[in-house]
């Protein structure tokens, strides 16, 4: 055996009512005027955050975080940034406040922590993601990497069902493109195997019973082996089809994550073996029937099953194909046109791999 483990180093803070620590880690990383980031419709959020850290920052507020880090996202918080003169970023939400607090680190090299409300797990891996003239190029940073990371599960009671369910998809296929990485390890797939796991469990009981911290808790402690995972190996055709998906048609980033994940891990199901029997152990089935499983998650969550029913148009399939192949990447079975033409359509009609 011969492998490579190469561990990020954040500081986790993990517990229900953690959040009140906001203001002294803040102070620990040195921040004096820290930028707090989310999105309009988290703005509530935002606000109080910037209460609870009080007088003793002088804090701004930056609520226009949208999916998928367009450019022109970046040019507007960096002008506010160099404004204010902020120098730190406090990341309160999902992927995309997540995602464009990444893009600030990227650029600047300023110093985040992030207060994930949602279960991406993007808060976890150096993987950036910037979107420019229709198109979504992503790399691997590891200054865009959050210094600390408060999971507060009491955060995600606001989380509705029907975004509770593809959030916790999106991270369960963090989990499963690990499992057949090209530079996989066992660390990494144990703790994968694990984040399907759990996260399986608890998603269906949190779409159901809203007021379940329990199973909130185990839900973003799925998340966080999750990210994890994606931030420590690489990923596969999955991941690609899913950029190329969000940024070139602008379909929603977790629920593109849900549909797509049942259909790649068929196309790869006999080219990685010992990560369909991991996938199986997690959702106690068989092996054969690993990508059927996931599918069937889906309904027991509330995720979409079909990209018809999240925007995207049929003709455009071919287009997405073309995109997908443009650059080559490392995925257990070669990718072929054919290969991915066939999965997306799949997909699209949302047949049960």
């Amino acid at each position: 055996m011969q492998f490579v483990y190469h561990p990020n180093s954040q500081r986790i803070i993990f517990g229900a009512g953690t959040l009140k620590q906001l203001p002294d880690e803040v102070a620990l990383l040195g921040i004096k005027k820290p930028m707090i980031i989310s999105t309009e419709f988290q703005k509530d959020l935002a606000v109080s955050t910037k209460e609870l850290l009080g007088d003793s920052f002088e804090s701004n507020i930056f609520d226009q975080a949208v999916m998928h880090v367009p450019r022109e996202s970046i040019n507007a918080i960096m002008s506010d940034i160099e404004s204010n003169g902020n120098d730190g970023c406090v990341c309160m939400g999902g992927g995309s406040t997540i995602g464009l607090g990444k893009a600030v680190a990227l650029e600047t090299g300023l110093p985040s922590i992030v207060v994930p409300t949602t279960y991406a797990g993007s808060e976890m891996t150096p993987i950036w993601g910037i979107t420019e003239d229709g198109v979504k190029t992503t790399g691997r940073d590891a200054k865009v990497l959050a210094r600390t990371v408060i999971y507060d599960p009491e955060l995600t009671v606001t989380l509705p069902d029907f975004l509770s369910g593809p959030s916790g998809i999106n991270a369960i296929a963090h989990c499963v493109e690990a499992l057949y990485a090209e530079n996989r390890n066992p660390v990494i797939s144990l703790m994968a195997e694990e984040g399907i796991k759990a996260l399986a469990e608890s998603l269906p009981v949190v779409v159901v019973e809203l007021d379940n911290m329990e199973a909130r808790s185990k839900a973003l402690y799925g998340a966080w082996l999750s990210g994890t995972a994606l931030g420590t190996v690489g990923m596969s055709i999955h991941h690609k089809l899913c950029h190329t998906l969000g940024g070139s048609f602008n379909l929603p980033h977790a629920e593109v994550h849900s549909v797509v994940i049942p259909h790649a891990t068929k196309y790869n199901q006999e080219h990685a073996p010992e990560a369909m029997q991991a996938i199986a152990r997690a959702l106690s089935t068989t092996p054969d029937d690993a990508a059927g499983a996931l599918f069937d998650l889906l309904g027991k969550v509330g995720a979409p099953t079909t990209l018809e029913e999240i925007g995207m148009k049929e003709e455009d399939l071919d287009k997405a194909t073309e995109i997908a192949l443009s650059k080559p990447y490392y995925n257990p079975r070669e990718v072929t046109k054919e290969g991915v033409r066939a999965l997306l359509q799949n997909a699209f009609t949302g047949t049960r791999p």
